[in-house]
């Protein structure tokens, strides 16, 4: 397997915060590239706040998406911090944020100024609604993406209750867009030499996750909802619950019929014979089949159902999942030792390459652990450091 990663040699400047930017700059740390994370004096990044633990700033959510970085903090709001970043960058090839619109250009680090110090630079950013329109200045979150992106909205009947999916889907979907845009800017720029802008929102990442209901709804008027398909159920069994999903065959209510035991074959009654019936039906039909599995164990159904090849799974917690052998096989854990946290685990990069995978080079950086070395780097001697240091810019 090669050593050479195919991100090696990229310098990335890294203003990114909480979620959404810093899963997309630990990826590219990740292959390879030197990610060097820009923090608030004093607190740093949310995500070093965002849950009371022992381990204070170095705690497991920071952790978790900020390996393969390091970390200088400095006041961007100063004269000296201001040029000290600016130098940074003359010597990048990205530039990272997720801010609300606007305040990177505030901060005197937006596009058109950070061009002027560097021609190739790759200026990406990631906000919650784009940079014009009428929701630009809103900040992005989300929950609030959830809800303005149409996906909140759609349940699997019409009187369960509107309700927030628990993982942050839409941060993790926008962060892997700004990492898909960054990786076609360095592609065009081996190419012509020229850097570029490149942005994506949650807004609209989470109308693109939605391209085949969109779709529908455009140009049919009518909604696709395939958590509502009539052969789509979620089943308490005896010791927890499963999930069925009834496609992919010419009849495949014959073969749930056979899996669940039942005492007729549900695919010959009239009144499920087609799709359109056994929607209208879909009540009666989620009711026979959640009276069928009822009383024996999820283990029992799963078995059952497999051999009549219906897809079908345990619903199981998060911590049944990390502790499957699948997970070890795939190699989606990773450890570390960290100087303040102690030995920490934390889950791996999902894209698994023959040459050049996924390396863990640095453990999360410490709130401003690389300054005196990122400023040495740069030229700074250390007189000039202290003197930064005095003034508190860099902490």
């Amino acid at each position: 397997m090669s050593t050479v990663q195919p991100l090696s040699g990229i310098t990335v400047v890294d203003f990114t915060q909480v979620f959404m930017g810093p899963s997309c700059t630990q990826l590219l740390g990740d292959y390879g590239a030197d990610v060097i994370k820009v923090e608030r004096p004093g607190t740093g990044d949310i995500a070093r706040t965002s849950i009371p633990d022992p381990a204070g700033l170095d705690n497991p959510i920071f952790l978790s998406i900020n390996r393969n970085k390091r970390s200088i903090s400095i006041d961007t709001r100063t004269e000296e911090g201001l040029k000290a970043v600016q130098e940074l960058v003359r010597g990048a090839d990205v530039v990272v944020s997720n801010f609300r619109a606007g305040v990177m250009e505030r901060l005197g680090l937006g596009y058109e100024a950070l061009r002027e110090l560097s021609p190739r630079i790759i200026w990406a950013s990631g906000t919650g609604f784009g940079t014009s329109g009428p929701y630009a200045h809103k900040g992005g979150q989300d929950a609030i993406a959830q809800a303005y992106g149409g996906v909140m909205w759609r349940r699997v009947a019409d009187d369960d209750p509107v309700t927030l999916y628990p993982t942050t889907l839409c941060d993790y979907t926008t962060g892997m867009h700004l990492l898909q845009g960054i990786l076609l800017a360095l592609l065009h720029r081996d190419r012509t030499g020229e850097g570029q802008k490149v942005e994506v929102s949650m807004y609209d990442s989470m109308l693109h996750m939605q391209m085949q209901e969109a779709c529908q709804q455009l140009n049919r008027g009518s909604e696709i909802n395939w958590a509502a398909m009539p052969l789509t159920a979620v089943l308490p069994t005896s010791d927890g619950a499963l999930i069925m999903v009834g496609g992919f065959k010419a009849n495949p209510l014959h073969h749930i019929s056979r899996a669940l035991e039942l005492d007729e074959d549900l695919g010959e009654r009239a009144e499920f014979d087609t799709l359109e019936k056994q929607f209208a039906h879909r009540p009666e039909l989620q009711r026979i089949f959640a009276e069928a599995v009822v009383g024996k164990s999820t283990d029992y159904w799963v078995k059952r159902l497999e051999e009549e090849d219906i897809l079908c799974a345990p619903v199981r917690s998060l911590e049944q999942t990390l502790d499957d052998e699948q997970t070890a096989v795939n190699n989606m854990i990773v450890e570390m030792d960290h100087p303040v946290a102690g030995r920490i685990r934390a889950l791996n990069a999902p894209i698994h390459l023959s040459e050049g995978a996924a390396t863990v080079r640095r453990v999360p950086p410490q709130l401003g652990e690389h300054g005196e070395e990122i400023l040495g780097e740069l030229g700074y001697d250390m007189q000039q450091i202290a003197v930064l240091r005095e003034k508190g810019i860099l902490r």
